[in-house]
């Protein structure tokens, strides 16, 4: 690698700078430094002061809230990489934002995760490097590259911590079974899921249990948690029925404040039960509420980047590592 350390520089955008600084230590790599200004219209302005032609550029930057101007300053950054002549640009997304509106499920929406895909194609990007995308088909939205990461392996390090006896893994609803699957898979543990069916026209969700969690230890385990809304319920379900504990687990931590109810993400699981949340910095957490275990993707960031530099299977590295494929 150290032959090509010349040839590579890193960038940390508004979302992930301490992130780019504690990949490029990793990687002993130099961290490029990006001016970003703002006019009085609120349009954003970037200009890269560290020079990237013939260089591979590593990008990183979350596209979280808030949403559009993060999505934004990545395109321009992009723009602006491509402009200076940059050998190839690899993006470095910890977590995608709009990738929820990933199909039509109705006549006059859009596909938002398909038309970022392409925005950040057309603005340069050579590669995406994500991770857990809220759906895998959006990987096939892409005519570039794609690495969809998994966090489970770092999260379930964490979680084995606990030492809990009897676990069962829960998925809170239908559409994470697979993802929940393949994190039981590292506990050996069982897995459950919640079922929400609507009993009627206009009627609430009824919600039932598909698989035992009586005198079970319980770990929730979700790409994502927004609001906080569905996660609450299936924990006070779950309780309900005989759990001993429930804990949750979990890559993205938007922790949104629910203005319809007027209560934060974080009281809205308290409330519920839930005993601790394991989430990673994906989206940096402005807390220090022990009840939030935030785990650092720096270092498998730092890995991906250099396995990429040096030519070698990022998939073959997961499995070994991680004990997962991405």
């Amino acid at each position: 690698m150290d032959n090509k350390k010349e040839n590579s520089i890193i960038f940390g955008l508004s979302t992930s700078k301490k992130m780019a600084e504690e990949v490029a230590k990793h990687l002993d790599l130099e961290l490029g430094v990006m001016k970003k200004n703002q006019f009085a219209d609120g349009e954003i302005f970037v200009e890269s002061k560290s020079s990237v032609r013939a260089k591979s550029v590593f990008i990183i930057q979350s596209t979280n809230k808030p949403a559009n101007d993060n999505l934004m300053e990545l395109l321009l950054a992009l723009d602006a990489f491509k402009r200076s002549s940059a050998k190839e640009i690899n993006v470095i997304i910890p977590y995608f934002g709009y990738a929820r509106q990933d199909r039509k499920v109705f006549g006059r929406q859009p596909i938002s995760a398909k038309l970022v895909a392409n925005m950040l194609v057309n603005a340069g990007a050579d590669r995406i490097i994500t991770f857990d995308i809220h759906s895998e088909q959006i990987v096939g939205f892409f005519d570039i590259p794609v690495d969809n990461l998994k966090g489970s392996g770092l999260i379930a390090s964490e979680v084995k911590k606990l030492n809990l006896d009897n676990l069962t893994i829960v998925s809170p609803d239908h559409g994470g079974v697979s993802r929940a699957r393949q994190f039981a898979k590292l506990f050996n543990a069982p897995l459950a899921v919640i079922d929400k069916r609507r009993v009627g026209p206009n009627q609430a969700e009824s919600m039932f249990i598909l698989g035992e969690v009586k005198d079970k230890n319980i770990v929730i385990y979700d790409d994502m948690v927004d609001t906080g809304g569905t996660v609450s319920a299936a924990a006070k379900i779950l309780k309900e029925n005989g759990a001993i504990s429930v804990y949750l687990a979990t890559t993205h931590g938007v922790l949104s404040y629910n203005k319809s109810k007027n209560i934060s993400a974080i009281d809205n699981l308290k409330n519920a039960g839930i005993k601790k949340v394991f989430i990673t910095n994906s989206i940096k957490q402005n807390t220090d509420d022990d009840f939030i275990v935030e785990i650092n993707l720096a270092e498998i960031i730092a890995e991906t980047i250099k396995n990429h530099i040096n030519g070698k299977s990022i998939t073959d590295h997961f499995i070994k590592k991680y004990n997962t494929e991405i």
